[in-house]
C-alpha cells in the first residue's frame, strides 16, 4: 500500500464507513499511478483493488506492480462486474464520490447492493491532492521553464502578419519540441478586444492589426499541468493600457505577497482586488483571483472572495488578477505560486514590469 492509498484507508473510520469507491480518473492516476482510463479503485479493510477491463491488464501490470486487479470479462455486464467484486469485500458501509457518479448510477448500486450503505462524501482525495509532495513540485517546476522557453521562442520570432491561432499551433508544437505532452488546456491567444474575453477563443485575427495581446498558456507534463498568463503591447498602446497594466501588475504583486500558511485564500483575493479598487479599476475584474494546478488546470483551493480554503505548504496556486475592457482590451498577469513552510515561491519567472511586455513585430 503506497502512502497516498494508506492515507486514504486511515481516513475510513472518520468517514464511518468500511471502504472507499475511488470513481474519478484523476483521482485513481494520483493514488496508483495508472493513466489509463474507465477504472475505479476499491479501497477496503484488506487491501484495495482496481476495478477495470482486459484493455489495460498489460499497462496495470506495468504502472501498478503489486495492486491487485479485478478484469471485466468481455461478456459480464458492468454492474454484474461491479457487484460482484465490490460485494466480494464484505464492507457493510462504502463511501462513494458523491460529485463524480451519477443519480443513475448510484441507483444501481443500491439495487443490485442492497445490505450495503452508500456513504455520501465530496472532496475527500481532491483535499490530499491540494498538497503537493517533492515529486509533484519538481514535476511543475519543469512544467513551468517549459511553459517559459516555449513562450519566449515564440515571441522572438512573431511577426506582424501572424494569427491568434498561427501563435497557438506554433507554442503547442514548441512546447512538444520541448519534451511536454502538449497544452494543459486550449490557450487564450487574445489580440485586442480578443483578450477582453477572459475565456476568449483563439480565432484568425492578426495581431499586428492591433496595439495589444494577452497570452494564457499552459504545459502538460508527467501528467501535471501549468498555468501562466502575460500580456503585452505593441508600439504606442492606448494610455488607457499602460495604467492598468501598473495596476494589474501592483495588484498581483500585492496578492503574492500576502501568500504564506494559515492564510484564508479570500484574505489573498481581497488584497489583489483592494489595489484595483483603489486604481477604480475593481469592476472590471470579473473573476476570482485563482485556483490550484496539479493533475488537473482547475483543483482546490480556490482564491476568491467566498472562498473558505486556508493555505497551506505544498499547495500549488495561480495568482491571476486581470481587468477587462470589452472591445477594446484585457489585461490579465499570472503566476504559478507555491506556498511554503515560511512563505512562499513563484515558480514562473519570466519578466512581467511594464518594459518587459513591450513588443517590436
Amino acid at each position: 500500500m503506497n502512502d497516498r492509498i494508506r492515507k486514504l484507508s486511515s481516513q475510513l473510520a472518520t468517514i464511518e464507513a468500511d471502504a472507499f469507491l475511488v470513481t474519478n480518473e484523476i483521482n485513481v492516476t494520483y493514488l496508483t499511478g495508472f493513466t489509463g482510463d474507465s477504472s475505479s479503485l476499491l479501497v477496503h479493510a484488506t487491501g484495495q483493488t482496481m476495478l477495470s477491463d482486459g484493455r489495460y491488464t498489460e499497462q496495470l501490470e506495468e504502472e501498478c506492480p503489486g495492486l491487485a486487479v479485478a478484469i471485466k470479462s468481455p461478456a459480464e455486464k458492468p454492474i454484474d462486474f461491479f457487484a460482484e467484486v465490490v460485494g466480494g469485500t464484505g464492507a457493510a458501509r462504502i463511501a462513494i464520490e458523491a460529485d463524480q457518479v451519477t443519480l443513475a448510477q448510484v441507483r444501481q448500486f443500491k439495487e443490485r447492493l442492497p445490505e450495503i450503505q452508500w456513504v455520501e462524501t465530496t472532496g475527500v482525495v481532491s483535499g490530499h491532492r491540494m498538497i503537493k509532495d517533492a515529486e509533484e513540485i519538481d514535476i511543475l517546476r519543469s512544467a513551468v521553464r517549459i511553459n517559459e522557453r516555449a513562450l519566449q521562442s515564440i515571441l522572438a520570432k512573431l511577426g506582424p502578419d501572424w494569427t491568434e491561432q498561427e501563435i497557438a499551433y506554433e507554442l503547442e508544437a514548441t512546447i512538444r519540441r520541448l519534451g511536454a505532452t502538449g497544452f494543459s488546456f486550449e490557450p487564450i491567444i487574445g489580440a485586442g478586444p480578443g483578450g477582453a474575453k477572459p475565456h476568449y477563443r483563439s480565432s484568425l485575427a492578426v495581431v499586428g492589426d492591433y496595439p495589444t495581446l494577452l497570452v494564457d498558456w499552459g504545459t502538460k507534463l508527467g501528467g501535471y499541468a501549468s498555468d501562466m498568463t502575460r500580456s503585452f503591447h505593441f508600439g504606442n498602446p492606448p494610455a488607457r493600457f499602460l495604467s492598468a497594466y501598473e495596476a494589474v501588475l501592483e495588484s498581483q504583486l500585492a496578492a503574492i505577497d500576502a501568500i504564506r500558511p494559515g492564510v484564508d485564500a479570500s484574505i489573498v483575493d481581497a488584497a489583489a482586488r483592494n489595489v484595483l479598487k483603489s486604481a477604480g479599476l475593481d469592476e472590471y475584474f470579473v473573476h476570482g483571483l485563482g485556483h490550484g494546478v496539479g493533475l488537473e488546470i482547475h483543483e482546490m483551493p480556490r482564491l476568491s472572495a467566498v472562498s473558505e480554503d486556508v493555505l497551506a505548504p505544498g499547495m500549488v496556486i495561480t495568482v491571476e488578477p486581470g481587468v477587462y475592457f470589452g472591445g477594446e482590451f484585457g489585461i490579465r498577469i499570472e503566476d504559478d505560486v507555491l506556498v511554503t513552510e515560511t512563505g512562499h515561491e513563484v515558480l514562473s519567472q519570466m519578466p512581467k514590469g511594464l518594459d518587459d511586455c513591450g513588443l517590436i513585430l
